[in-house]
């Protein structure tokens, strides 16, 4: 199998993506290294893939100074790397308007600042090392705007830019550079995403609700994974909204603001 005895490295691996992505690889044989903020989630997840050898390795994201010496540690734990999934990633249900530049601070650093801090850490060492695969988990939002998300689409858009730059410098080497972009999936995203006030926003929206489920979406990526794509996209009805946002980009507003504002 494609992910046998892979050392791979998943932030964000406490739920969601993340979390399933480790059930999954795990059965495919790889050897996890899984960060978290929360150790006794972590240590439960740990309890889940069974025979799989697994790392815990817990950590705040959002410290962004420590995130070298992080690195580091990850790699010193099986004594190499192969992949790194950046899951992490938080997200917003407010208007612009009623949203505190504080909130704004928190989603840049967590979705643009934490992945680049990674991914800027591990470049050597994958250059050095001679191959590394890194992947970063986007949204439709990195894509196309959409009301309550101003600064979780700038920020999805922030790291698009940069890894998209990173796939054209590198396009001569082994590293390979996957972002991911998907639609609703049924996960808890909604209900920990950031209100104006910073506070958690504590609902699941009929978004969620609706969404592909968890272990569709993780075992499209895992796929997108193995043939090194540098754009995996896990959209249902997305697609066709982000098709009327190239094509008849006056109705993509029309829709976009009877839904999204609603």
């Amino acid at each position: 199998m494609h992910f046998k005895n892979k050392v791979v490295w998943i932030t964000g691996a406490s739920s969601g993506i993340g979390k399933e992505l480790a059930l999954q690889l795990a059965q495919q044989g790889a050897i996890l290294i899984l960060t978290g903020t929360n150790v006794e989630t972590l240590t439960a997840i740990k309890s889940e893939l069974k025979n799989a050898r697994t790392h815990i390795l817990n950590y705040n994201l959002l410290d962004i100074d420590g995130i070298p010496n992080l690195v580091d540690k990850a790699i010193l734990l099986e004594g190499h790397l192969d992949y790194v999934i950046q899951s992490a990633g938080q997200s917003q249900r407010a208007m612009a308007e009623e949203t505190d530049i504080i909130v704004y601070k928190k989603l840049m650093d967590l979705n643009f600042f934490a992945p680049v801090a990674i991914t800027q850490s591990l470049l050597p060492y994958f250059k050095k090392q001679g191959h590394g695969n890194i992947c970063v988990i986007s949204s439709i939002a990195g894509l196309i705007g959409f009301p309550l998300r101003s600064g979780y689409a700038a920020s999805k858009h922030a790291i698009k830019g940069y890894l998209e730059t990173l796939q054209c410098e590198l396009f001569k080497t082994n590293i390979h550079v996957s972002i991911v972009y998907p639609g609703r999936i049924n996960t808890n995203i909604s209900k920990n995403a950031l209100a104006g006030d910073g506070q958690q926003f504590g609902n699941t929206d009929e978004n969620s609700d609706a969404g592909m489920s968890v272990s569709v979406c993780c075992t499209k990526i895992i796929s997108g994974l193995k043939k090194n794509q540098k754009a995996i996209y896990i959209l249902k009805a997305e697609r066709l909204l982000f098709w009327f946002w190239w094509f008849i980009p006056s109705l993509y507003y029309k829709i976009a603001h009877a839904k999204g504002v609603r």
